[in-house]
């Protein structure tokens, strides 16, 4: 039975040395910038008044309450269920009263909500504009490059995601290409920047913006976001709990774990 030759490729040794290390370096440099720019641009939020801090906390206080209902007693917990549902129906946490029922205000005109998009647009100009210089570097230096191969075994599926820039059919799945070394680092470096700057840095917000991408939850206290629809939610949530107690049967326990 004839065996299947090896596949040879002669690749010039320097490329590893003047194409990974380069490419590496400075995507390193880029992201250490890009934390020390995001830093610069970004300005302290803007202290709430007493009636968005009430309103805020007042759900996170009904939150709180359906979390850890099972640590409280049943007449505790219903006592304050019942307090919390009536003050949600009533509005009387709102922080605008007088717009209950109606839709939310547009986000476009609210100060604070322009002041929160725009710092998001800072951050992402941040990270678009290098990244799309270093793409547009690499294309025009170390385009079709075959830099590496990894020394592990991996099946075709990784042929297209390894070998991104090569046009090649037959080449080993394990080859990796300068373009798609560039993607394995802008994903792959995280832990370097958290040794490096810490683990609040602009790599780790960007890596966070990528893994919420897809459809998302309603955010709490986002700007467009109706509070009393969430009051009203959460009287819901927390009508709807049947409540026990950690220390229901405590006894019989204590007594079966002393028998045995």
């Amino acid at each position: 039975m004839a065996q299947v030759p090896v596949q040879t490729i002669h690749r010039d040794p320097q490329l590893f040395y003047w194409i990974l290390f380069p490419i590496t370096i400075v995507m390193i440099l880029t992201g250490i910038l890009r934390h020390y720019a995001t830093v610069l641009m970004s300005s302290a939020p803007k202290p709430l008044d007493l009636r968005s801090t009430r309103e805020q906390r007042s759900l996170l206080h009904g939150i709180s309450l359906r979390t850890n209902f099972h640590v409280l007693s049943p007449r505790s917990f219903h006592s304050r269920r019942d307090a919390v549902i009536t003050a949600y129906e009533s509005g009387a946490y709102l922080k605008d009263p007088e717009r209950k029922g109606q839709p939310p205000a547009n986000p476009m005109t609210d100060p604070s909500s322009m002041d929160g998009m725009m710092g998001m647009m800072k951050n992402q100009m941040a990270m678009i504009i290098p990244n799309t210089l270093i793409m547009s570097w690499i294309n025009a230096f170390f385009s079709g490059y075959v830099i590496m191969k990894l020394p592990f075994p991996l099946t075709i599926k990784f042929k297209s995601m390894l070998q991104a820039g090569v046009g090649t059919k037959d080449m080993d799945p394990r080859w990796m290409s300068s373009i798609s070394w560039y993607f394995l680092c802008m994903f792959g470096l995280q832990s370097v920047f958290n040794f490096l700057l810490g683990n609040d840095n602009a790599a780790s917000q960007m890596a966070q913006q990528m893994g919420q991408m897809g459809p998302q939850a309603p955010q709490m206290f986002g700007p467009g976001v109706d509070p009393n629809k969430q009051f009203l939610a959460e009287a819901e949530n927390l009508a709807v709990i049947e409540h026990h107690s950690v220390l229901d049967g405590v006894e019989q326990r204590l007594l079966k774990g002393i028998r045995v």
